[in-house]
């Protein structure tokens, strides 16, 4: 979208200059705003037009029925969609009995920006109505980072061109009617009219709605308070009804005299608590609110965001798009997670309905990598919520006949939502990744009492689980059959490498926990006998490895599977997945997203540097990217082997994603893993920054080695380490590291040990990178930075 002509490249914000309908349900992505509690899509204030309208409350869902044709042991019975709670931001707008609605008269003018450091959207248009009357509208909209439970509006209109009615209607809207969803006629059901009402309320300037859901028994409620400016002739009046509550305020206005309306609103939500509690709950917050006003609010949100920006900003020079795009990424990431508080973080954030709202092992692998290094506050909470499934976790272990916990592919409430199990209950992986994020935030926080309570329970039953799911053959080595690994195009396999690498330092990783805290290891019934059984599976995991063609296999046997035909598969026969049966897919090698890339990016010391250059090519021949996962992964190791043009036009492929809309499917949300994968490029990329893991499988330090393309002149990011705050500074020959609070840190550069302490910036020269000839990618599946006019038409894609 940022190429579309109604968007401009700024450093700091996102700017819309007309009003175009062909990208409106897109622009309501970008436009979105969340705290990770409370989702506001960028709709119109008016309410319609329209692509998508959306207000979502994290966690908020109904079930709906999961029918086989042909049903299994252990199969999922119920699925779980988000739904569009009481809609809270509609202002409607009517100029002499004319509704406002841009689809009719003349739009004159219209701008929107998104600022990311302050956090509100504003927007200004100037509008003749059919019947003649010219009028200028401003707003400004947050969701509150500091009041969780909040959001709010300014809405001013003043006539231009003569004198005008206007009425103006505050609403609480629920159940609102929604585009027809053209998918699974089980979720539009559950997703038509979700909310049975309880309570509706109007009173002076305040309004109330509280409704349940059916299925999944959560009751909501939404409230909101109004403050009102406007000439002598200004009244207002309120009704209600089950599903919509309104203040209608009307005046007769003059030129250059307007009516403004300040519009608070609360929500919360709750599947225990009474329907007097939420009630006194959303007046509470409501009241807050008002008590703070507008002016506070803001301040607050400029406050929040300050102090996130001086430890997670990320300066590029050399591509304007670029620094857009980074500085876009790190403010919808902080939105889906800020706030969220002991609740998932959805694939899609909290912008749309895509995936339902559903959380998958994108959270742990792609988002809470960035916000372990920038706001590491909010990634305890996402740890605690996987923490709070646990009971979930441990019946699903059960009942597939395993120990410890399994952990759902897909789920909003902690049961596992994924009818397809190849794809979903054998994606084990997510096991592993969850206790790697685990690792990774104490490694990073020093948090040493989620260590011992949380972290130590997520690290003792994800061991469980893969000492049960794995077994030594007569060699001893250590076997994990029957997964399914990152790259979705090939399922059931022995041996998965990243699988095998994640497990074998989960495995370490509890071991090593139990012994820091043995009245807990007591607690949890695990003496040195399990500990040690720990140990030694990690210790021969097997590692399947091709000596002939000197790469690691992506599973056992892999290698030798026929290959693709990629010179004759069209271009318009990707995703691959839309067009061939998995049956196909499975058996050959074609790898939807970064696997062994990805093992490579997670684990250095794993490899040798000739190994990863060999194994980066082979994979790179393979991989057609039909998931907005992969980029940045490709992105990292290209850049590490050397192959630095290439990894910049995969940065460009995971940062502008959704400004592009790439993928043709923003109009669902945002895809907030591949907008993490900017910062992983930056910062992994062409930073080079890895933890590197001990040979025993523990966290040690934090290594560089950075490097960057010839169109980027620097690149500058800070990092956060055990109360630590560290800048990287990259130039193209040197690289300046600086402390900029805390105790001295030990780093590696290229290896080289380093010792930064506050006040004495260490400068280092940038090594060449190691020449090697150029990876090819399979036919038509060249990043668009590197594609011909041709391979650039991309048909649509999925993830």
């Amino acid at each position: 979208m940022i190429t579309h002509p109604s968007f401009t490249v700024e450093p700091w914000c996102l700017r819309e200059t007309e009003l175009n309908l062909e990208v409106l349900a897109q622009s309501e992505s970008v436009f979105a705003l969340s705290n990770g509690h409370i989702g506001w899509r960028g709709n119109l204030d008016e309410g319609e037009p329209h692509g998508l309208p959306g207000a979502y409350l994290n966690g908020v869902h109904e079930r709906h029925p999961l029918p086989y044709a042909e049903a299994g042991y252990g199969y999922p019975e119920s699925g779980q969609t988000m739904i569009n709670v009481t809609d809270g931001k509609i202002i409607r707008l009517l100029v002499d009995d004319h509704p406002c609605d841009l689809r009719y008269g003349q739009l004159l003018e219209h701008e929107r920006v998104l600022d990311f450091r302050t956090g509100v959207l504003s927007r200004t248009a100037r509008w003749t109505s059919p019947g003649g009357r010219t009028v200028r509208i401003t707003s400004r909209r947050l969701v509150s980072f500091a009041q969780r439970a909040v959001a709010a509006v300014v809405y001013e209109v003043e006539p231009v061109d003569g004198p005008a009615s206007v009425a103006v209607q505050s609403e609480l809207v629920a159940n609102e009617q929604l585009p027809t969803i053209a998918g699974d006629p089980r979720v539009a059901a559950a997703t038509r009219s979700p909310l049975v009402g309880e309570e509706y309320f109007a009173q002076d300037t305040r309004l109330r709605l509280v409704h349940r859901t059916e299925a999944s028994a959560l009751r909501v409620g939404a409230a909101a308070d109004h403050l009102v400016e406007g000439p002598g002739s200004t009244r207002w009046t309120a009704q209600c009804e089950p599903d919509v509550s309104r203040l209608t305020v009307t005046a007769d206005l003059e030129p250059g005299q307007p009516l403004r309306l300040v519009k608070f609103v609360a929500y919360g939500w709750s599947g225990e608590r009474s329907l007097p509690a939420v009630h006194d709950q959303v007046d509470g917050a409501v009241a807050a609110a008002v008590s703070t006003g507008w002016d506070g609010l803001v301040a607050a949100q400029r406050a929040y965001l300050d102090r996130f920006w001086a430890g997670a900003d990320v300066e590029v020079e050399g591509d304007a798009q670029i620094q857009q795009a980074v500085r876009f990424a790190l403010f919808h990431v902080l939105q889906a997670a800020a706030r969220g508080e002991n609740r998932a973080i959805p694939a899609k954030g909290l912008t749309g309905t895509g995936y339902d709202g559903h959380s998958f092992w994108d959270t742990e692998s792609y988002v809470l990598p960035l916000l372990t290094f920038t706001a590491p506050e909010a990634v305890a909470p996402a740890l605690r919520w996987r923490h709070g499934t646990l009971p979930a976790a441990r019946e699903r272990a059960r009942q597939l006949g395993l120990a410890g916990a399994v952990f759902p592919w897909r789920t909003i409430e902690g049961a596992e939502c994924s009818a397809y199990w190849p794809a979903g209950t054998a994606a084990f992986h997510i096991n592993a990744d969850i206790a790697n994020a685990a690792v990774r935030y104490v490694m990073v926080s020093g948090d040493e009492e989620f260590d011992r309570g949380e972290g130590l329970d997520l690290l003792v039953d994800t061991a469980r689980l893969w000492r049960s799911l794995g077994h030594h053959d007569a060699a001893g080595v250590f076997h994990i059959d029957g997964v399914t690994g990152p790259d979705e195009y090939s399922a059931i396999a022995r041996d998965n490498l990243y699988t095998n690498l994640m497990a074998r330092q989960n495995l370490v990783a509890a071991a090593d926990a139990v012994t820091r805290h043995p009245d807990r290891a007591a607690e949890l019934g695990v003496d040195d006998e399990e500990s040690a059984v720990w140990r030694d599976a990690a210790a021969r995991m097997a590692m399947p490895y091709n000596d002939t063609l000197g790469v690691h296999e992506q599973s056992a046997g892999y290698t030798h599977f026929q290959r693709w035909d990629f010179e004759a598969t069209p271009p318009e026969n990707y995703p691959l997945l839309l067009h061939y049966p998995y049956f196909d897919l499975y058996r050959k090698q074609v790898v939807k997203q970064a696997d062994v890339v990805l093992a490579m990016l997670e684990f250095p010391n794993a490899f040798t540097e000739e190994q990863k250059a060999r194994n980066f090519a082979y994979y790179e021949a393979l991989t057609v990217r039909d998931s907005s996962l992969s980029a940045c992964c490709q992105a990292v190791l290209a850049a590490e082997t050397g192959h630095l043009r290439l990894a910049y036009a995969y940065l460009g492929e995971a940062a502008l994603m959704d400004l592009d809309d790439l993928e043709h499917n923003t109009r669902d949300g945002l895809h907030i893993a591949s907008l993490a994968g900017t910062w992983i490029a930056l910062v992994s990329g062409f930073g080079g920054m890895r933890r590197h893991i001990g040979e025993d499988g523990r966290p040690d330090l934090l290594g560089f080695a950075p490097r960057l393309p010839e169109a980027l002149s620097r690149v500058a990011f800070t990092v956060l380490m055990r109360g630590r705050r560290l800048k990287v500074d990259i130039g193209p020959t040197h690289v300046r590291y600086r402390l900029v609070e805390g105790e001295p840190l030990e780093v590696l550069h290229h290896g080289e040990p380093l010792t930064v302490t506050a006040g004495a910036p260490v400068e280092r020269p940038v090594p060449p990178a190691t020449a090697r000839p150029e990876p090819q990618q399979p036919r038509g599946r060249r990043p668009a930075g590197l594609a011909t006019e041709e391979e650039q038409l991309r048909p649509e894609a999925q993830e």
